[in-house]
């Protein structure tokens, strides 16, 4: 299988485990926004930012080096050897940041410090166990239990929210369930004691450490852009504003849920094409192609959203509509850094990746200050766009350093802007026509510029088909 087959196959099959409970998630937005007020949907969201925040502080994003060294590791002694010591060193930053926070909650004395931590647990067990999944190239099994953590997660989100009654506890014991118990059906199928080794082996925390450290300040600054927006937001307009905000931030989330699958599995084939030597080649496909889906995306949601909108979100949370395009170009750089990224980690080049983020994470937070008071959410919407463009613009000018990627054409360039333009125009003009207008140009420009991935993938599937 050619590389390029192979990661369309590792997409397809990691999108198959995410994106059907994605659109059953998606469709229980009506529940959570009538059974949630915006209050209690901004307190959760805020608990969720807070934790993300600081899971990389916790773990010093050492799974993230353990998929990277497995990558390259050549029998199973030696990928034994990586999973023994980045567990053991995961497991005792774990400890040393629960005791911490179990001090702080003896003062503190609220309920949300110690569901947090759970929550925390629970998402750093269920991320280091998927990167030795991945790791391991053992994609089928990572997209079998992530599709059943998300099933299981919106099982039990209806469950607590209906019958238990526990607002927006629920979505948080319910993420902490299923992600316990999806490590331990991962640690079964994997039988991981076979890779566990209890004898001292060679030191490499250090060399991994190397890797990874470059990528917290990367990670935490990512954070720090979409946890300073919340806690900006509900320092100055409250909870339920940040409620309003969380909730357009849903919608790009389908951009960057698409995404996901290709970047999970972009990661692990950006590092073994190093080896070959049509790696440029490579690279400047898969370049091109990620370009002309995620504008396809973009234009796709503004067409689509006027029609969707309303049967999704109730009217307590109507004003999220505004912010959605704003959020929605700002996924799509940030998505477009990512792609840089995959690359820079490919060559262990992680510390562009650090202070780039850096950066933005200043200019966010310095916009966010000085315009929430004069424009409220806005804000938010405007620094968030201004930051990810940031990241975007510095890692695109650098990435030469390590490989030409080609240009657009300018007839694309023209055909992109004149569409981010129109269909930005009729997402605000509340006219039917219009909207349906934007819809079917949106429909036909994308399998367009799309129809050679199209054939791809058409051709792709055929073969696999014929063979059955």
């Amino acid at each position: 299988m050619s590389k390029k087959k192979e990661l369309a196959f590792n997409t397809i099959i990691i999108g198959i485990g995410k994106f059907g409970t994605q659109v059953v998630s998606f469709l229980l937005l009506p529940l959570y926004t009538t059974v949630l007020s915006t209050t209690e949907y901004g307190i959760y969201d805020l608990i969720l930012t807070i934790s993300i925040f600081m899971t990389p502080i916790v773990t010093l994003l050492m799974e993230e080096s353990m998929f990277r060294f497995l990558i390259d590791a050549k029998n199973e002694k030696e990928k034994g050897s990586i999973i023994s010591q980045v567990i053991r060193y995961i497991i005792k930053r774990l400890i040393i940041f629960s005791i911490i926070v179990i001090i702080i909650g003896c003062f503190v004395k609220k309920r949300d410090i110690y569901v947090a931590l759970l929550f925390i647990i629970s998402g750093v067990a269920i991320t280091s166990i998927n990167a030795i999944v991945r790791g391991l190239g053992k994609i089928k099994l990572f997209s079998i239990t992530n599709f059943l953590n998300a099933l299981g997660a919106i099982i039990l989100n209806v469950f607590f929210i209906l019958k238990l009654k526990l607002g927006y506890l629920s979505l948080l014991y319910s993420a902490i369930i299923i992600n316990m118990l999806c490590v331990i059906i991962i640690t079964y199928k994997l039988k991981l004691y076979k890779y566990v080794r209890y004898r001292k082996q060679n030191n490499r925390i250090r060399e991994m450490k190397k890797y990874s450290l470059p990528l917290v300040p990367n990670s935490i600054s990512w954070s720090i852009i979409n946890t300073s927006d919340r806690l900006i937001i509900s320092g100055f307009w409250g909870a339920g504003a940040n409620g309003i905000y969380s909730m357009a931030n849903k919608f790009p989330t389908i951009m960057d849920t698409i995404y996901g699958f290709f970047y999970t599995a972009w990661k692990e084939s950006a590092a073994k094409a190093l080896k070959d030597d049509d790696s440029s080649n490579f690279y400047n496909v898969i370049y091109d192609t990620l370009k002309r889906l995620l504008f396809s995306i973009v234009i796709g949601i503004y067409a689509c959203m006027p029609f969707v909108f309303n049967l999704l979100v109730r009217n307590e949370f109507q004003e999220a509509y505004i912010y959605i395009p704003i959020l929605i170009l700002a996924m799509y750089y940030s998505n477009m850094s990512g792609f840089y990224g995959g690359i820079f980690s490919a060559y262990k080049d992680t510390k562009i990746m650090g202070y780039t983020t850096m950066i933005s994470a200043v200019i966010n937070f310095i916009i966010n200050i000085i315009c929430i008071h004069f424009i409220g959410i806005w804000a938010a919407a405007l620094s968030t766009l201004i930051a990810t463009f940031t990241v975007y613009f510095i890692r695109k000018k650098n990435i030469k350093n390590v490989i030409i990627l080609t240009k657009d054409a300018l007839t694309l360039k023209i055909v992109k802007v004149f569409s981010i333009i129109f269909t930005i125009f009729v997402y605000y003009s509340n006219s039917m026509v219009w909207n349906i207008v934007s819809l079917v140009y949106v429909l036909v420009l994308s399998l367009i510029i799309n129809r050679k991935s199209i054939e791809m993938i058409m051709n792709f599937a055929k073969s696999k088909f014929l063979k059955s």
